[in-house]
């Protein structure tokens, strides 16, 4: 199947649709938005990358920052942060540029590396649109969190893959009917910039009390 480009969601909601189906739905279906600390570093953190808006060469890597792509099979469309084009025997030509070269997609988060694959999934992303316009293979990607400073190299196994398609089809049904989820309360809740929001709905069937001493027991996780 492929989609309209009017009907494109924006590629980076798949890590909000992953960490939590109602946050995702509340930004990208009800156009709400809330900042928090998390939020501005955040979003900081990718204006920097984004402001130097460059292209630049060193020996066998060209670097492009700020680049946008789109896939018409998943439906969506995005910017990376940064691609690191290699160069590889195996590769694809570039305009106005010798040799063969890979994509190699990197993505820029403030904290530290998640027990779910929410980031995982939007780098994956990338990559699927990236083989799409480029017609090749992307086999790897990185995360770059601020938090520990370092690199963190993934695989885009066939499992990773799947959840990405799952993930979207899920997403553009949601979408297309205008549906918010409704979830339970979690741990993450406490970090999440759109709880003044959310949680309204949320405790009509538990009390504010039991939800506040639940929580202040248990660590905020980052989810930006």
């Amino acid at each position: 199947m492929a989609f309209k480009e009017e009907d494109f969601l924006q590629l980076s909601g798949i890590q909000h649709f992953l960490f939590c189906r109602r946050q995702w739905a509340l930004i990208h279906i009800e156009q709400q938005w809330a900042e928090n600390v998390k939020t501005v570093e955040g979003e900081l953190m990718h204006k920097k990358v984004h402001s130097e808006d460059y292209q630049e060469r060193r020996k066998n890597v060209l670097k492009v920052s700020a680049l946008r792509v789109q896939s018409y099979t998943l439906g969506v469309s995005g910017e990376c942060d940064l691609v690191e084009f290699h160069s590889d025997d195996n590769g694809v030509p570039l305009k106005e540029t010798e040799g063969l070269w890979i994509p190699y997609p990197i993505e820029y988060k403030r904290g530290r590396a998640k027990s779910d694959h929410s980031d995982i999934a939007q780098l994956c992303a990338q990559a699927i649109c990236l083989e799409e316009m480029f017609c090749c293979d992307v086999k790897k990607g990185a995360l770059y969190y601020g938090e520990t400073r370092r690199r963190q190299e993934i695989e885009f196994s066939e499992e990773i893959r799947s959840l990405v398609r799952n993930a979207l089809k899920e997403m553009h049904e949601l979408y297309k009917r205008g549906y918010t989820p409704k979830v339970k309360p979690k741990k993450g809740c406490k970090s999440c910039s759109l709880q003044e929001i959310c949680l309204p709905d949320l405790l009509k069937n538990r009390s504010v009390e039991k939800y506040l001493r639940e929580e202040l027991q248990e660590k905020p996780c980052d989810i930006y």
